[in-house]
């Protein structure tokens, strides 16, 4: 083991308003099939196992899936049969945006969107969390303190449209 190991920072999961109008559907259909089979035949009442199984699949696979954030990088435990593990290096992300819609607001929940320099995984959604301000912060810091502890910067290298002999910025 190395003299330095790696602490969790924050862990957790998405809320289950993530699925709020799914759900909702899922339950008036439900209901539909129910009151169809009272009226006709009621073999017809089986068929409302598939909304019912496809709310818990949502429901299951929400609360499966965690996120979570170490001194080192950022992990994301996902999948309901098979769990599939992501990682991101923290030194890798770019830019941490706070997204408050006003449907998660309601309920005192954000959404954090990470940018990064990662070709497999470009973008982090992690939505409908409680103290987002409060995650967001302590990843960046994180991210700061673990580049600075690297000697690492994030630089973008992009053309530009005064390239007039066609060549990228940085091929030259």
């Amino acid at each position: 083991m190395s003299a330095e190991e790696e602490k969790i920072v924050w862990k957790g999961r998405s809320h289950q308003i993530v699925n709020f109008w799914p759900l909702v559907a899922s339950l008036l259909v439900i209901i539909l099939i129910c009151v169809a089979s009272y009226f006709w035949s009621g073999w017809l009442g089986f068929a409302a196992l598939v909304p019912f199984f496809y709310a818990g699949w949502l429901w299951l696979g929400t609360k499966l899936m965690v996120f979570e954030f170490t001194s080192e990088r950022m992990r994301i435990y996902e999948g309901i049969l098979n769990q599939e593990i992501n990682e991101v290096e923290l030194y890798r992300v770019k830019d941490t945006r706070l997204e408050k819609p006003f449907w998660l607001r309601i309920f005192g929940l954000s959404n954090i969107v990470l940018q990064t320099s990662d070709r497999s995984l470009p973008e982090v959604n992690i939505r409908a969390v409680r103290n987002g301000i409060e995650i967001r912060e302590k990843l960046r810091k994180q991210v700061e303190s673990l580049r600075d502890k690297k000697r690492v910067r994030e630089v973008d290298f992009e053309s530009s449209d005064s390239d007039a002999d066609g060549f990228e910025a940085g091929l030259v």
